[in-house]
Protein backbone atom coordinates (compact mmCIF):
# COMPACT_ATOMS: atom_id res chain seq x y z
CA UNK A 1 0.00 0.00 0.00
CA UNK A 2 1.74 3.43 -0.80
CA UNK A 3 2.30 5.79 2.26
CA UNK A 4 1.08 9.28 2.46
CA UNK A 5 4.27 10.71 2.81
CA UNK A 6 4.55 14.70 2.84
CA UNK A 7 7.29 16.00 -0.24
CA UNK A 8 10.13 16.75 2.20
CA UNK A 9 9.96 13.97 4.15
CA UNK A 10 9.58 11.59 0.96
CA UNK A 11 12.87 13.72 -0.12
CA UNK A 12 14.55 12.83 2.61
CA UNK A 13 13.80 9.21 2.42
CA UNK A 14 14.92 9.05 -0.99
CA UNK A 15 18.15 10.57 -0.60
CA UNK A 16 19.82 8.27 2.39
CA UNK A 17 17.95 5.12 -0.07
CA UNK A 18 20.17 6.40 -2.92
CA UNK A 19 22.95 6.67 -0.53
CA UNK A 20 23.18 3.30 0.57
CA UNK A 21 22.56 2.47 -3.24
CA UNK A 22 25.80 3.96 -3.98
CA UNK A 23 27.26 2.91 -1.12
CA UNK A 24 26.80 -0.65 -2.43
CA UNK A 25 27.60 0.17 -5.96
CA UNK A 26 30.98 1.56 -4.31
CA UNK A 27 31.79 -1.90 -2.49
CA UNK A 28 30.57 -3.94 -5.15
CA UNK A 29 33.12 -2.48 -8.03
CA UNK A 30 36.00 -2.72 -5.09
CA UNK A 31 34.95 -6.38 -4.64
CA UNK A 32 35.25 -7.71 -8.14
CA UNK A 33 36.91 -5.14 -9.64
CA UNK A 34 40.25 -7.53 -9.19
CA UNK A 35 38.46 -10.03 -11.03
CA UNK A 36 37.13 -8.73 -14.76
CA UNK A 37 37.70 -5.12 -16.34
CA UNK A 38 37.14 -2.49 -14.60
CA UNK A 39 34.28 -1.04 -16.91
CA UNK A 40 32.63 -4.24 -16.66
CA UNK A 41 32.89 -4.35 -12.62
CA UNK A 42 31.36 -0.40 -13.00
CA UNK A 43 28.63 -2.14 -15.00
CA UNK A 44 27.93 -4.68 -11.96
CA UNK A 45 28.01 -1.85 -9.74
CA UNK A 46 25.56 0.13 -11.68
CA UNK A 47 23.23 -2.87 -12.15
CA UNK A 48 23.49 -4.06 -7.89
CA UNK A 49 22.56 -0.03 -7.29
CA UNK A 50 19.65 -0.22 -9.21
CA UNK A 51 18.21 -3.08 -8.26
CA UNK A 52 18.10 -1.88 -4.52
CA UNK A 53 16.27 1.13 -6.03
CA UNK A 54 13.78 -1.25 -7.31
CA UNK A 55 13.23 -2.93 -4.39
CA UNK A 56 12.77 0.06 -2.36
CA UNK A 57 10.19 0.99 -4.88
CA UNK A 58 8.89 -2.28 -4.34
CA UNK A 59 8.82 -1.36 -0.33
CA UNK A 60 6.58 1.77 -1.07
CA UNK A 61 4.67 0.72 -3.73
CA UNK A 62 6.35 3.22 -6.42
CA UNK A 63 7.94 2.95 -9.05
CA UNK A 64 8.56 6.72 -9.33
CA UNK A 65 11.49 5.73 -6.71
CA UNK A 66 13.88 5.22 -9.73
CA UNK A 67 13.04 8.69 -11.54
CA UNK A 68 16.08 10.51 -10.08
CA UNK A 69 18.77 7.54 -10.74
CA UNK A 70 18.79 9.17 -14.10
CA UNK A 71 19.87 12.73 -13.54
CA UNK A 72 22.04 11.41 -9.81
CA UNK A 73 24.20 8.63 -10.81
CA UNK A 74 25.82 9.88 -13.78
CA UNK A 75 27.44 13.10 -11.81
CA UNK A 76 28.73 10.83 -9.40
CA UNK A 77 29.83 8.13 -11.39
CA UNK A 78 31.81 10.12 -13.11
CA UNK A 79 33.59 12.22 -10.13
CA UNK A 80 34.05 8.72 -8.54
CA UNK A 81 36.28 7.60 -11.67
CA UNK A 82 37.93 10.65 -11.80
CA UNK A 83 39.34 10.44 -8.64
CA UNK A 84 39.56 6.22 -9.02
CA UNK A 85 41.60 7.14 -12.53
CA UNK A 86 43.63 9.90 -11.05
CA UNK A 87 42.92 11.54 -14.19
CA UNK A 88 42.33 15.41 -14.15
CA UNK A 89 43.19 16.16 -17.91
CA UNK A 90 40.66 19.35 -19.52
CA UNK A 91 39.08 17.08 -21.45
CA UNK A 92 37.76 14.97 -18.01
CA UNK A 93 37.62 18.65 -16.27
CA UNK A 94 35.47 19.99 -18.57
CA UNK A 95 33.16 16.40 -18.99
CA UNK A 96 32.67 16.74 -15.09
CA UNK A 97 31.32 20.50 -15.41
CA UNK A 98 28.99 19.69 -18.30
CA UNK A 99 27.69 16.53 -16.40
CA UNK A 100 27.15 18.62 -12.50
CA UNK A 101 25.24 21.58 -14.29
CA UNK A 102 23.26 19.03 -16.28
CA UNK A 103 22.84 17.04 -13.26
CA UNK A 104 21.85 19.96 -11.12
CA UNK A 105 19.15 21.05 -13.72
CA UNK A 106 17.61 18.17 -14.04
CA UNK A 107 17.80 16.75 -10.50
CA UNK A 108 16.42 20.37 -9.95
CA UNK A 109 13.81 19.79 -12.04
CA UNK A 110 12.80 16.53 -10.52
CA UNK A 111 12.86 17.73 -7.68
CA UNK A 112 10.25 20.99 -8.42
CA UNK A 113 7.54 18.44 -9.77
CA UNK A 114 7.74 15.44 -7.18
CA UNK A 115 5.11 15.15 -5.12
CA UNK A 116 6.25 12.99 -2.58
CA UNK A 117 5.97 9.02 -1.93
CA UNK A 118 1.75 9.32 -2.61
CA UNK A 119 2.20 9.72 -5.81
CA UNK A 120 3.09 7.87 -8.29
CA UNK A 121 4.46 9.05 -12.43
CA UNK A 122 1.07 8.52 -14.94
CA UNK A 123 3.02 6.43 -17.24
CA UNK A 124 3.80 3.95 -14.19
CA UNK A 125 0.49 4.29 -13.06
CA UNK A 126 -0.97 3.46 -16.60
CA UNK A 127 1.38 0.17 -16.42
CA UNK A 128 -0.61 -0.70 -13.67
CA UNK A 129 -3.87 -0.16 -14.57
CA UNK A 130 -3.33 -2.09 -17.85
CA UNK A 131 -0.98 -5.16 -17.31
CA UNK A 132 -1.79 -8.58 -14.96
CA UNK A 133 0.29 -7.75 -11.45
CA UNK A 134 2.89 -10.55 -13.06
CA UNK A 135 3.58 -8.41 -16.24
CA UNK A 136 3.56 -4.97 -14.23
CA UNK A 137 6.14 -6.38 -12.02
CA UNK A 138 8.37 -7.73 -15.68
CA UNK A 139 7.83 -4.54 -16.91
CA UNK A 140 8.75 -2.65 -13.73
CA UNK A 141 11.96 -4.07 -13.14
CA UNK A 142 13.84 -4.38 -17.12
CA UNK A 143 11.35 -1.81 -18.36
CA UNK A 144 11.45 1.23 -16.15
CA UNK A 145 14.30 0.45 -13.82
CA UNK A 146 17.13 -2.11 -15.81
CA UNK A 147 16.46 -0.92 -19.24
CA UNK A 148 16.84 2.71 -18.18
CA UNK A 149 20.24 2.08 -16.27
CA UNK A 150 21.71 0.00 -18.98
CA UNK A 151 20.79 3.25 -21.79
CA UNK A 152 22.28 5.42 -19.48
CA UNK A 153 25.38 3.69 -18.70
CA UNK A 154 25.80 3.25 -22.34
CA UNK A 155 25.69 6.82 -22.80
CA UNK A 156 28.46 7.29 -20.54
CA UNK A 157 30.75 4.69 -22.37
CA UNK A 158 32.31 7.89 -24.62
CA UNK A 159 32.39 9.62 -21.22
CA UNK A 160 34.51 7.34 -19.55
CA UNK A 161 36.39 6.94 -23.19
CA UNK A 162 37.87 10.26 -21.83
CA UNK A 163 39.99 8.61 -19.39
CA UNK A 164 41.98 6.71 -21.58
CA UNK A 165 45.82 8.88 -21.70
CA UNK A 166 45.81 12.29 -21.15
CA UNK A 167 45.09 14.54 -24.10
CA UNK A 168 44.53 17.93 -24.64
CA UNK A 169 41.49 19.35 -25.35
CA UNK A 170 41.01 20.57 -28.95
CA UNK A 171 38.62 22.64 -31.03
CA UNK A 172 36.06 19.75 -31.22
CA UNK A 173 36.19 18.83 -27.48
CA UNK A 174 35.39 22.37 -26.33
CA UNK A 175 32.59 22.30 -29.41
CA UNK A 176 30.98 18.76 -27.13
CA UNK A 177 31.60 21.23 -23.81
CA UNK A 178 29.86 24.10 -25.33
CA UNK A 179 27.11 21.73 -27.20
CA UNK A 180 26.22 20.31 -23.47
CA UNK A 181 26.26 23.79 -21.68
CA UNK A 182 23.86 24.64 -24.70
CA UNK A 183 21.63 21.58 -24.40
CA UNK A 184 20.78 22.03 -20.39
CA UNK A 185 20.48 25.63 -20.53
CA UNK A 186 17.86 25.01 -23.17
CA UNK A 187 16.44 22.19 -20.94
CA UNK A 188 16.47 25.27 -17.88
CA UNK A 189 14.22 27.34 -20.31
CA UNK A 190 12.22 25.16 -21.35
CA UNK A 191 11.08 23.57 -18.11
CA UNK A 192 10.72 27.05 -16.62
CA UNK A 193 8.54 28.15 -19.31
CA UNK A 194 6.33 25.29 -19.44
CA UNK A 195 6.03 25.11 -15.29
CA UNK A 196 4.90 29.14 -15.26
CA UNK A 197 2.85 28.29 -17.92
CA UNK A 198 1.32 25.70 -16.32
CA UNK A 199 0.49 27.70 -13.24
CA UNK A 200 -1.70 30.99 -15.43
CA UNK A 201 -3.12 28.81 -17.19
CA UNK A 202 -3.96 25.23 -16.31
CA UNK A 203 -5.10 22.16 -18.55
CA UNK A 204 -4.11 23.69 -21.12
CA UNK A 205 -0.81 22.88 -23.90
CA UNK A 206 2.28 25.36 -23.82
CA UNK A 207 2.44 27.30 -26.78
CA UNK A 208 4.96 30.32 -25.51
CA UNK A 209 8.87 30.74 -25.71
CA UNK A 210 10.88 27.73 -27.06
CA UNK A 211 7.08 25.64 -26.89
CA UNK A 212 6.13 27.85 -29.81
CA UNK A 213 9.34 26.64 -32.39
CA UNK A 214 9.01 22.98 -31.17
CA UNK A 215 6.79 20.48 -28.84
CA UNK A 216 9.50 19.19 -26.91
CA UNK A 217 12.24 21.29 -26.19
CA UNK A 218 12.85 19.84 -23.07
CA UNK A 219 13.61 16.36 -24.83
CA UNK A 220 15.43 17.89 -27.48
CA UNK A 221 17.85 19.40 -24.98
CA UNK A 222 18.50 16.20 -23.63
CA UNK A 223 18.98 14.05 -26.87
CA UNK A 224 21.34 17.04 -27.88
CA UNK A 225 23.28 16.48 -24.11
CA UNK A 226 24.13 12.87 -24.86
CA UNK A 227 25.66 13.69 -28.42
CA UNK A 228 27.16 16.57 -26.75
CA UNK A 229 29.33 13.78 -24.19
CA UNK A 230 29.86 11.96 -27.72
CA UNK A 231 31.20 14.82 -29.89
CA UNK A 232 33.98 15.34 -26.78
CA UNK A 233 34.84 11.45 -26.59
CA UNK A 234 34.64 11.57 -30.96
CA UNK A 235 37.47 14.99 -30.88
CA UNK A 236 40.19 12.36 -29.32
CA UNK A 237 39.40 9.28 -30.13
CA UNK A 238 37.18 9.47 -33.79
CA UNK A 239 34.20 8.23 -35.08
CA UNK A 240 33.54 4.54 -33.58
CA UNK A 241 31.03 2.03 -32.62
CA UNK A 242 30.54 4.41 -29.64
CA UNK A 243 28.29 6.38 -31.77
CA UNK A 244 25.56 4.39 -31.06
CA UNK A 245 25.40 5.63 -27.77
CA UNK A 246 23.79 9.21 -28.27
CA UNK A 247 21.72 7.22 -31.14
CA UNK A 248 20.53 4.92 -28.67
CA UNK A 249 19.00 7.68 -26.46
CA UNK A 250 17.97 9.56 -29.58
CA UNK A 251 15.72 6.53 -30.35
CA UNK A 252 14.45 6.79 -26.81
CA UNK A 253 12.84 10.20 -26.76
CA UNK A 254 11.48 9.68 -30.27
CA UNK A 255 10.18 6.31 -30.63
CA UNK A 256 9.12 5.97 -26.94
CA UNK A 257 9.07 8.94 -24.65
CA UNK A 258 7.81 11.26 -27.45
CA UNK A 259 4.74 9.01 -28.59
CA UNK A 260 4.12 8.27 -25.17
CA UNK A 261 3.61 12.08 -24.23
CA UNK A 262 1.67 12.76 -27.04
CA UNK A 263 -0.92 10.72 -26.86
CA UNK A 264 -1.40 11.82 -23.42
CA UNK A 265 -1.93 15.60 -25.04
CA UNK A 266 -3.74 14.92 -27.40
CA UNK A 267 -5.99 13.16 -25.42
CA UNK A 268 -6.35 15.57 -22.21
CA UNK A 269 -5.41 18.88 -23.93
CA UNK A 270 -8.33 20.33 -26.29
CA UNK A 271 -6.58 21.96 -29.42
CA UNK A 272 -3.12 19.97 -29.10
CA UNK A 273 -3.59 18.30 -32.47
CA UNK A 274 -4.00 21.51 -34.37
CA UNK A 275 -0.59 22.48 -32.06
CA UNK A 276 0.47 19.59 -33.35
CA UNK A 277 0.29 20.34 -37.01
CA UNK A 278 1.81 23.77 -37.23
CA UNK A 279 4.76 22.79 -34.76
CA UNK A 280 7.80 20.94 -35.04
CA UNK A 281 8.89 17.81 -33.10
CA UNK A 282 11.76 19.46 -31.28
CA UNK A 283 13.23 22.75 -32.96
Amino acid sequence: MRQNISKATSIVVIACIYLVAIGGGIFTFVWISGHMPEVWALLVADVVATVYIWAMGIAYDNVSMYDPYWSVIPPIVFTLWTVYKDCWSVPVILLILAVWYWGIRLTGNWSYTFKGLGHEDWRYTRYRETLSPFLFHVTNFFGLNMMPTLLVFACMLPGLGLYEGNASANVLTWLGFVTCLAAASIEIAADTQIHRFRTRYPGQYCDKGLWKHGRHPNYFGEILFWWGIWIMYASLCGIDWLIISPIAMSCLFLFISIPMMEKRQLANKPGYAEYRKKTRLLI
